[in-house]
């Protein structure tokens, strides 16, 4: 363990290095490809500014209004079906946008149930299988330029709802 901690602090350097002698061996002036691609990522953290401002706004506004508590009694009825705790709800429909504030959640719901619970269980598997739809899908359109994004966004929430769904049955199978 010792060892791969000791050799873990080496391989960025030592990737770095290789770039650079593979620039070398094929004469291209890494120093100015790399400033190329910095202010290429550059232009595109720009464009894709005001999206992501729109989107951390829209979950702040979710969870202010109290509209995220609206949508967790809507949806209830559907969580007892399904054998699934109601405080989980909320982190569902927040990693829809963000990653971080959905983390944030499940992390109090840890420190209301701990990790183990069936609470803490789902909500942990349910982040790891799933993606930060509505932020991942604009950022990366909005960098292609996709203008017609017809079925991105149903199939994108299929997959997520399919995510959802094998967290749960899988947090449940673990709790039994």
């Amino acid at each position: 363990m010792e060892t791969l901690s000791s050799l873990s602090g080496y391989i960025i350097p030592v990737i770095i290095m290789a770039v650079v002698l593979y620039g070398l061996i094929k004469k291209v002036d890494v120093y100015e490809e790399f400033i190329d691609g910095a202010f290429d990522g550059f232009k595109v953290v720009v464009k894709v500014a005001p999206t992501l401002i729109g989107l951390f706004l829209a979950v702040r506004i979710l969870n202010d209004s109290g509209a995220l508590r609206l949508l967790t009694r809507v949806f209830m009825p559907v969580a007892r079906l399904i054998h699934t705790p109601a405080d989980v709800i909320p982190v569902v429909i927040t990693k829809l946008f963000s990653s971080g504030s959905a983390t944030s959640l499940m992390l109090n719901l840890f420190d209301l149930y701990g990790p183990d619970s069936l609470e803490g269980l789902t909500a942990a598997i349910s982040l790891s299988s799933t993606e930060s739809l509505f932020y991942t899908a604009s950022v990366f359109l909005m960098a292609a330029g996709v203008k017609k994004s017809r079925y991105v966004i149903p199939c994108a929430l299929l997959s997520t709802l399919a995510g959802v769904i094998a967290s749960i049955m899988i947090a449940n199978f673990l709790c039994r």
